[in-house]
């Protein structure tokens, strides 16, 4: 466990040193600020008024900016360590691979969590000051999708940067899933399912395979409980798991993701770089 600290406590360090640590935070503080410049916290959307507006809008916005960011930063964490040659020095040292890997994990969870928490938790604070009334519910399960989404997309990073023969293969396989899952969030997932002619209900059970699908629709779930935005597919997925269900479901089905993805990433790791 010490040695797991000790990475993580030095990637900690190595991150906050660069340059993509300080965009990562300067984009997410600004997206608070200019969310209360413009005055969302005064409008009215759906029967959403004052701090829960803004929490609606930043969360939509993070689930387009948190996933690209989180992807290129770790997929360059493990190969590039392997293109600098660190596996070399790492092996001549008292540190098992086991706790190198989770350590860079954990270290990397830290510092690509806490300033999307700590733009919220800002947030918060103005909200306080300026005597709007706070939602802590919506507050504290927003909290839960973007620790679910920090999680899953780390692992995926961590899995790509672990098979990845080097950082540009690595960077390239990053972006490529993140347009991917992009894409298919609705219309070109729309589109294939019309040609297909599948049913409603696998169609809509591919979608929630994608967990920006799976955000997306947790954080409307939260101001329509009903789902109406999303047409006839809200009716599958009220059936399916309920609204209550659905709500459970979105941050836990990210999270294994996740967990699965870095599981795997560790496997390969450790296959391909042992003698």
């Amino acid at each position: 466990m010490s040695q797991l600290w000790l990475t993580a406590k030095l990637d900690v360090i190595e991150s906050l040193r660069s340059r993509w640590f300080l965009v990562y935070t300067l984009v997410f503080g600004g997206i608070v600020a200019l969310l209360f410049l413009f005055g969302l916290t005064e409008s009215r959307v759906l029967g959403f008024i004052g701090l829960s507006r803004l929490l609606v809008t930043y969360i939509q916005l993070t689930m387009a900016i948190l996933p690209i960011f989180v992807l290129i930063t770790t997929v360059r964490s493990v190969a590039g360590d392997r293109e600098a040659g660190v596996y070399e020095y790492l092996l001549s040292l008292p540190v098992s691979l086991r706790a190198w890997f989770w350590g860079k994990i954990l270290g990397r969870y830290l510092v690509i969590f806490l300033p999307v928490f700590a733009a919220m938790v800002i947030a918060v604070l103005i909200a306080v000051v300026r005597d709007i009334e706070v939602p802590w519910g919506i507050f504290g399960y927003y909290t839960a999708l973007l620790a679910a989404m920090c999680a899953c997309f780390l692992g995926i990073g961590m899995l790509v940067s672990a098979l990845a023969r080097s950082t540009d293969m690595a960077q390239g396989a990053a972006f490529l899933i993140w347009l991917t899952l992009l894409l298919f969030l609705d219309l070109i997932l729309l589109g294939v399912m019309i040609q297909a002619k599948i049913s409603p209900e696998t169609a809509v059970l591919i979608a929630l395979a994608n967990p920006l699908q799976v955000f997306r629709t947790a954080a409307l779930s939260l101001f329509d409980p009903q789902l109406i935005v999303l047409g006839p597919s809200a009716f599958v997925i009220l059936d399916v798991f309920g609204a209550t269900g659905y709500q459970i479901f979105a941050p836990l089905y990210p999270l294994l993701l996740g967990v699965v993805c870095a599981t795997l990433g560790y496997l390969a790791f450790r296959r391909g770089d042992l003698p």
